[in-house]
Order: structure tokens, then C-alpha cells, then sequence
């Protein structure tokens, strides 16, 4: 059964300090010393609690630098967390950097086998899926050349097919849903609501409000690293709105 649950889970990078952005004299003084450059301690995520169920769909607002990506990869399991309690049931889909990674003197053919056995896929599902990805990416022709001849926009159209040539029981997404040009954007619009609707649950973050509002029951505002509120999508979204008005001039 899929299910999410984080228990005042914090992740905190710790970084040395670049030599870069040390004087001189702190650098000569090092040395002398024989010092280890300082540590730099960023406190990503602090005391993040929450919940989903199976059958929910919630999305993550917030400013830039709020955390929302930085959980979400949590979630996936890319960072583990540094202190709280991470459970995650079910198979892990996860839509984020989907452009990173192709391999750039392979065919599109090649790379659409490549990333696909990357998702997890086996060479027979892969063989049963590789022309439905051809067909949904429009690339034609352009799959028998290597990639690093593709257009941005083809790399991401190419990307974006694979990716979502997935069945998902939890399914996490980052900013996905700008890919290629409007023609094709369309059809990614409708190919994200058939993985929605067939997942078992889903986290989505996203700064585009109303498709929040349209897709997800529920929202998470994450503020400095923090869930500053938990609610219905219409309530937070005004709250959230109504917090990124300018203050009145005075008079």
C-alpha cells in the first residue's frame, strides 16, 4: 500500500568553506596553522512532519529557496535525511532533471533504452514501450541520429517521453510540465493527468498556482526550510497569494 510519512525530519549540508572566498591573510594564516578550511553548516529542510495517503494528491508551494525541491528529493530517497524519520511505501517514480543524462553520441533509439532501463525498466517492457515512446516524442527521423545534433527542445521532448512511459504507484514531480513547444505541451499536460489519475498517490511541486489548484487536493507551504501551513489548495493559495502582495506605501 503506498503511503509518505516524514517525522520531524531535518537535512543539513555540510560544506567547506570555498578557498575562494577566504582573504589573504585567512589563507597564509590556514597554512601556517595547518587549519582545515571552515565548514559551512545549511539547513535545508528543519522539522518537517507530514503525511499522504494512498489516493491523495498533494502539491508544494513556496518562494524560491523555500525547500520544495529539496524535500521532494528526500522523498525519492536521493538525500537521506540527517535527522527525523523518512517511510516511504510503494514503487518511486520520480519526474525531476528529466533532461540530465542522455548519453550524447547515442542514437534517440539508444538513449530511449538507456534512461528506460535507468527507470527501473526491464529489456522486455522496454521493447513492448520503445515505439509508443518514438511515437509520443514527434521526433520521427531524428531518433536515428545522436542526440548531441537535438535542439533543446528535442531533448526535453525526448526526455519527457521516456520518463512518463512509466505506471507509477507514488509519483514525485518537479516542475515538468513546460516541455517542448505549445503543440506538445498540450499533450504533456494530458499525458501528466493519465499518470496522476494511475498513481497511487502523488507530491508535485510546482509555481504554477492554478495548475496546483486543479490537479491537487491538498498543499504544503514550505517556508525556509519549514512547513509553514498545511491545507485544502484553495486556502493556501490565497493565504499564499495575500503573503506576496507589497506592503501599502505610506502616506
Amino acid at each position: 500500500m503506498a503511503r509518505i510519512e516524514l517525522d520531524g525530519v531535518s537535512l543539513t549540508f555540510r560544506v567547506r568553506q570555498d578557498s575562494k572566498g577566504l582573504t589573504w591573510k585567512d589563507w597564509v594564516l590556514g597554512l601556517v596553522r595547518r587549519r582545515a578550511r571552515p565548514r559551512i553548516e545549511i539547513r535545508a529542510l528543519q522539522d518537517v512532519s507530514l503525511e499522504v495517503s494512498r489516493g491523495e494528491r498533494v502539491g508544494i508551494v513556496g518562494h524560491n529557496g523555500a525547500g520544495k525541491s529539496t524535500l521532494l528529493k528526500v522523498l525519492a530517497g536521493i538525500y537521506p535525511p540527517t535527522a527525523g524519520r523518512r517511510v516511504v511505501e510503494g514503487r518511486i517514480s520520480s519526474l525531476f532533471d528529466i533532461a540530465l543524462g542522455f548519453e550524447s553520441e547515442a542514437s534517440g533509439w539508444e538513449n530511449i533504452k538507456f534512461r528506460s532501463y535507468l527507470q527501473g525498466e526491464t529489456p522486455g517492457r522496454v521493447r513492448r514501450k520503445i515505439q509508443a515512446i518514438a511515437e509520443f516524442s514527434e521526433l520521427g527521423e531524428f531518433l536515428n541520429m545522436p542526440v548531441r545534433y537535438y535542439s533543446a527542445g528535442m531533448l526535453v521532448r525526448l526526455a519527457f517521453s521516456i520518463a512518463t512511459a512509466i505506471e507509477p504507484e507514488v509519483l514525485l514531480v518537479d516542475e515538468v510540465l513546460s516541455a517542448g513547444d505549445l503543440n506538445f505541451q498540450h499533450k504533456a499536460r494530458a499525458r501528466m493527468q493519465e499518470m496522476m489519475a494511475k498513481a497511487h498517490l502523488f507530491v508535485m511541486v510546482s509555481h504554477d498556482l492554478d495548475s496546483l489548484q486543479k490537479l491537487c487536493d491538498r498543499l504544503v507551504w514550505m517556508d525556509h526550510g519549514r512547513v509553514r501551513r498545511t491545507g485544502p489548495s484553495a486556502e493556501i493559495i490565497a493565504a499564499y497569494r495575500e503573503s506576496a502582495r507589497p506592503a501599502p506605501l505610506a502616506a
